[in-house]
């Protein structure tokens, strides 16, 4: 397959990933509807904790411009106490009316992370946590991240991560996808890629950023896999396959 071919493929499996995510969050919010106070005091712990850890690199003043890119419902921009926020997501029209709570909480506007409509060193801290393997490019989003942050600008990214059988395993399934086989599995027709500890660290090989700090749970992912009861041939495979381990970077732009 040429490179246009693949990137017709992947715009494909980002739309379809786009859609399966509305959907399950039109599902969630009838769920969560009379919970919301719980799901914000959850949102509140996860974005105090990520601004904590930047903060041990750098303060962030009260009006420092701050933006998520792939803000989601649930992102860490609506209680990261910027007055300035700013949530990037294709699907910021829909998480307004479904999750009304707590996207007034920041400015949000539907746009890809691909193609952000800003100037470069537009922040000083950009967010971006666990978008990009659900993207049609990850290598273009973190060029953007890097692109519209400021020098000495702040950068916190995250990024699931996988054994590599894996990514062969969704390259399989994109295969198939393309040549209009209408089966689905569910993880792989979420997701564009399954990266691995080295090909996330390589997104940002050459990019001009100082890192401040770097790690994975692989190894407490691998350890919680083997300890639950298995309910399905997938958690067999994830005791012996670690599967949604968590790459963590911080960095500064350089």
């Amino acid at each position: 397959m040429n490179a246009n071919g693949r990137q017709s493929v992947r715009q494909k499996l980002a739309q379809r990933a786009l859609e399966r995510q509305l959907e399950y969050q039109e599902k969630k919010a009838q769920h969560l509807r009379g919970h919301e106070d719980e799901v914000i005091a959850a949102m509140q712990r996860s974005s105090r904790r990520v601004r904590e850890l930047l903060e041990q690199f750098g303060s962030i003043d009260d009006d420092a411009r701050v933006i998520e890119v792939g803000s989601g419902a649930h992102g860490l921009i609506f209680y990261f106490g910027a007055g300035r926020g700013i949530g990037i997501d294709p699907l910021a029209v829909s998480y307004r009316s479904l999750f009304p709570r707590w996207q007034n909480c920041a400015r949000t506007i539907a746009a890809v992370g691909e193609q952000l409509p800003f100037h470069d060193a537009s922040f000083e801290v950009v967010l971006c946590d666990n978008v990009v393997d659900h993207a049609e490019s990850p290598e273009r989003i973190v060029a953007e991240l890097v692109r519209i942050l400021k020098p000495g600008g702040l950068l916190y990214f995250t990024v699931n991560i996988h054994h590599s059988v894996y990514a062969v395993a969704a390259g399989v399934h994109s295969g198939w996808r393309a040549l209009g086989v209408p089966y689905e599995v569910g993880p792989f027709a979420d997701h564009t890629t399954h990266l691995t500890l080295e090909t996330a660290s390589r997104l940002f090989a050459q990019l001009p950023l100082e890192t401040l700090s770097e790690k994975s749970n692989i190894d407490e992912t691998r350890a919680r896999a083997r300890k639950q009861p298995p309910r399905h041939m997938g958690d067999r495979l994830k005791r012996v396959f670690f599967k949604n381990a968590l790459y963590e970077l911080v960095a500064r732009r350089v």
